[in-house]
C-alpha cells in the first residue's frame, strides 16, 4: 500500500492563502491553518477564540478548516491556499522529503495508546495471524496507516498483500463498522472511541512505536510564511504554550461538563467521555518539553528529527519515496516554542 500517495494528485504543499492587499499599512492578512479531529488542548484554545484574539492584534484573522484525515489534508495542502497544516509524523516526513519546504514547530500530541487496531466483534479476528485474508480499513497518508504497515510486516511478519487495506476516513470508518462491512480499522479517536464498544484491541501504537519508531501528530508552517511573518508565530506559538500549560495544571481534573471538553465535542464531535477517554492515551509536551531535546531541539539528535529519520527509513523500504534526506533537523524548527516557553 503506498502511504504517501493514493492518487497521483496527491502532493503535499504549504503555502500562505491571503485576502486583502497585502502591501496596504491597513490590510487584513488572512491565514489558511488546517487541522484534524484530533482530541487536545489545540482544538479547545480554537474553540474558545484564543488563537483569533491572539493573532487579530497583529492585524491578522485565521481561517480554520477542518479535515477529515491526512489525506484530504495532504491533498488540500497541495492547493496552495494553507500556510500552517496539523498532519501526522508520517505524512510530514514525507512531505519534506519529497521537496516541500516546510518546518515542524509544535508537537500537538505523542499519539501513544490513543491510535489502535480493532477487531469487530464477531470477525473471527483474535490474533494477529487472524488478519489474513480479513478487511481492515485505515485512513491513508496517516500514522495509524504508517504504523499497520510496519506491525503487519515489522512485528507480525505479515506481508499486508495477504489483507485487504481499505482506505476509509475515521467518519467512513464508522459508518462501515456498524454495517459489518470491515472486520478491522486502525484509527484514533472520536472514531476509535466508537468502534471499541464493539471490538477487541489487537494493539495500538504505543506497543507498535516500542518496536519500531514512535509516531506523532504535527503542526507544520510554510518556512518562509514563518520567517516573513514572525508576529503571527509568536502569537500562535504563545497560545498554544498557554493552551498546554493549562492541560498539564488541570487536565487530569477535566469532567464531561468542563468547557475545554465540550469545546472538543464541538469542533470535532464525540461525546464528552469520548473526549476524556482519548485524551488520557495522549500525551501533550508543553513549551518546555517542546524546545527540549526530547522533541524540536538538539538538531539531528533531537527526538522529531531522529523520528523523521526513521520513517524516511521505512517509507524508502516501502518504496513509498525514493530517497532519504540525509539530515531532518532543518525541517524542525524549535525558536517559537522557545520564546514561547520564556
Amino acid at each position: 500500500m503506498n502511504i504517501v500517495t493514493r492518487a497521483k494528485a496527491v502532493v503535499f504543499a504549504l503555502s500562505l492563502g491571503v485576502i486583502g492587499g497585502a502591501g496596504a499599512a491597513q490590510a487584513e492578512t488572512t491565514v489558511v491553518v488546517g487541522y484534524q479531529q484530533i482530541v487536545g488542548p489545540f482544538i479547545s484554545a480554537i474553540a474558545d477564540g484564543s488563537f483569533d484574539k491572539a493573532v487579530a492584534a497583529d492585524g491578522y484573522k485565521i481561517d480554520w478548516r477542518q479535515f477529515a484525515s491526512a489525506g484530504d489534508i495532504s491533498v488540500a495542502l497541495a492547493s496552495g491556499n494553507v500556510a500552517v497544516g496539523v498532519i501526522g509524523s508520517t505524512g510530514a516526513t514525507a512531505s519534506v522529503t519529497r521537496g516541500v519546504d516546510a518546518q515542524l514547530f509544535w508537537i500537538l500530541d505523542n499519539i501513544g495508546k490513543s491510535e489502535a487496531l480493532v477487531a469487530r466483534n464477531g470477525s473471527g479476528i483474535e490474533k494477529p495471524e487472524d488478519l489474513k485474508g480479513k478487511k481492515v480499513a485505515v485512513p491513508f497518508v496517516s500514522t495509524s496507516h504508517f504504523h499497520l504497515l510496519v506491525a503487519l510486516e515489522k512485528v507480525w511478519n505479515i506481508s499486508p498483500r495477504d489483507v485487504t487495506i481499505l482506505n476509509l476516513t475515521p467518519p467512513q470508518i464508522v459508518a462501515a463498522w456498524e454495517r459489518g462491512d470491515i472486520d478491522a480499522a486502525y484509527v484514533w479517536p472520536p472514531a476509535l472511541s466508537k468502534i471499541e464498544k464493539t471490538g477487541k484491541e489487537i494493539t495500538n501504537s504505543g506497543e507498535v512505536g516500542k518496536a519500531s519508531v514512535p509516531t506523532f501528530d504535527a503542526i507544520m508552517v510554510d518556512r518562509k510564511f514563518g520567517q516573513d511573518n514572525a508576529k503571527f508565530m509568536a502569537s500562535f506559538a504563545k497560545v498554544l504554550a498557554k493552551a498546554y500549560a493549562d492541560y498539564k495544571e488541570n487536565g487530569a481534573k477535566w469532567t464531561v461538563d468542563s468547557p475545554e471538553v465540550l469545546a472538543n465535542v464541538k469542533l470535532i464531535g464525540g461525546t464528552p467521555q469520548d473526549i476524556l477517554d482519548a485524551a488520557s492515551l495522549l500525551e501533550f509536551p508543553t513549551a518546555d518539553e517542546q524546545a527540549s531535546k526530547t522533541w524540536l531541539g538538539g538538531g539531528a539528535e533531537g527526538g522529531a528529527a531522529r523520528a523523521f529519520a526513521a520513517s524516511a527509513d521505512f517509507l524508502k523500504e516501502q518504496k513509498q519515496i525514493d530517497s532519504v534526506l540525509p539530515d531532518y533537523a532543518p525541517f524542525v524548527n524549535a525558536t517559537f516554542a522557545e520564546e514561547a516557553a520564556k
